[in-house]
């Protein structure tokens, strides 16, 4: 098909490859967009940076929500179900792909996507850090450049009809779900679920990690949410020695003890907690 142009959008161009069906999908504040994405350099190659299909996972992101990378709202909302579309984007929109990549391939390696950043803006983090982890995407930070993104949108939800993901709930919801993630994780341990229950606390964990992001290292709200930390990531280890998982439990418990000097946190009593 022709290559058309985005309304009202500087550094925007959109070459439908597959038409989609219906009308318009109603986007609005709280919506969930899952698709596939592609995102390549804008080289003779074509170089393919990220692929969610490769990655084994669809990508969702609620609108409204900060993401990071803005522009993906913009090209999203301009597709209708099942449309197949190609975005060439500008630099101007780019310069956060870095670490917006960089935190989705952290979810898909099972990591914490936060892990190691400093309570500072995202772009500040980028400053801060001299490496990514990946040597590809420590190219584009330090030179951001136009990228091509080929978008496949599957379907969208209004804010009511899906469960919310831990990462897009509020303040107030992730203190709520980390009692009840901790819970489900105890229950699986009973079952001798392990692997679930890993999962569970480390989702708690994640919730826990977000919100301390927004506070101050080590003030009175930082340590009240350490202390919750803390049981869940033991919790966590003893899951992974159940698992085999030694040097991950390793990594953890080093962690921990280095981030508190050898004393013992505050809300640990080590071992397992779900039994008290």
């Amino acid at each position: 098909m022709e290559e058309t142009y985005l309304l009202n959008v500087e550094g925007v161009r959109k070459k439908i490859l597959h038409g989609g069906q219906g009308e318009l999908p109603k986007f609005q504040d709280g919506s969930k967009i899952t698709f596939h994405f592609q995102t390549l350099k804008d080289d003779f190659e074509r170089t393919v940076i990220d692929d969610s299909r490769e990655a084994g996972m669809p990508m969702e992101i609620i609108v409204g929500k900060m993401f990071k990378l803005e522009i993906w709202e913009t090209l999203l909302s301009s597709m209708r179900a099942g449309e197949v579309a190609e975005f060439w984007c500008d630099a101007i929109h780019t310069g956060m792909y870095a670490l917006v990549s960089r935190g989705m391939r952290r979810i898909v390696e099972g990591r914490d996507p936060l892990e190691g950043q400093k309570h500072r803006c995202g772009m500040g983090n980028m400053f801060d850090y001299h490496s990514t982890g990946y040597a590809d995407l420590d190219e584009l930070q330090r030179a951001p450049q136009p990228l091509i993104f080929i978008m496949e949108l599957f379907r969208v939800e209004e804010p009511w009809a899906y469960k919310r993901d831990t990462w897009a709930m509020s303040k107030e919801e992730k203190l709520a779900a980390v009692p009840v993630l901790h819970s489900e994780g105890n229950r699986l341990v009973l079952r001798k679920e392990f692997r679930q229950a890993a999962e569970k606390y480390q989702e708690a964990v994640i919730c826990l990690r977000n919100l301390q992001a927004k506070e101050k290292p080590w003030e009175e709200a930082w340590l009240k949410l350490e202390g919750l930390v803390t049981p869940l990531v033991l919790n966590y280890c003893q899951c992974q020695l159940e698992l085999g998982e030694y040097y991950e439990v390793l990594e953890h418990t080093t962690e921990l003890l280095q981030k508190h000097h050898g004393t013992a946190p505050r809300g640990s009593r080590g071992g397992w907690t779900w039994k008290g």
